[in-house]
């Protein structure tokens, strides 16, 4: 992988950090959610990521702490009676 996958793996990033944050409100307004496909791409994002250099990887820190945030936020809300 190369500098030219670095913002390909941001926007993927974003993207399913988005779509846990929709799913958290959905979640909160009583609604049900499928969170089918999740871990394909989780698993995806992860080996991306493994697979740039250091310092590429270490880039996406930030992108990443927001994604576990939200993903914390998601979990939250479904434990929530």
């Amino acid at each position: 992988m190369s500098q030219h996958d670095t913002p390909h793996i941001l926007a993927a990033i974003e993207s399913m950090r988005g779509t846990l944050v929709l799913a958290r409100t959905l979640v909160e307004s009583g609604r049900k959610v499928n969170l089918g496909g999740l871990d394909a791409g989780t698993a995806a994002l992860c080996a991306a990521v493994g697979m740039l250099p250091p310092g590429e990887a270490r880039s996406l820190r930030p992108a990443l702490l927001g994604l576990l945030a939200a993903l914390d936020g998601l979990g939250i809300a479904l434990a929530t009676p």
